[in-house]
């Protein structure tokens, strides 16, 4: 378990955060994590749940930053499922 650091945005928001994240976190926590500085700030929130995005492919809500592989400031995205 380690700190991670990745870039995130929430769909719509014109804004890209810097976010410490776990990289044994599932990526539901990770949603949750970047979630925190967009919905309800400069994104209206939505009765929906909130999913990852990376390279254009939704990423299971049970995978990792461990076994995606992703690097340093890799960019996540977002998105109301």
């Amino acid at each position: 378990m380690a700190l991670f650091p990745v870039q995130g945005c929430v769909e719509g928001d014109f804004v890209l955060v810097l976010v410490p994240v776990d990289d044994q976190d599932p990526m539901s926590t990770v949603a949750l994590s970047i979630a925190h500085h967009g919905i309800g700030k400069r994104v209206a929130a939505q009765d929906r749940p909130l999913r990852v995005r990376w390279q254009g492919d939704l990423v299971p809500d049970d995978a990792t930053i461990a076994s995606l592989g992703c690097a340093p400031l890799d960019v996540l995205e977002v998105v109301y499922a």
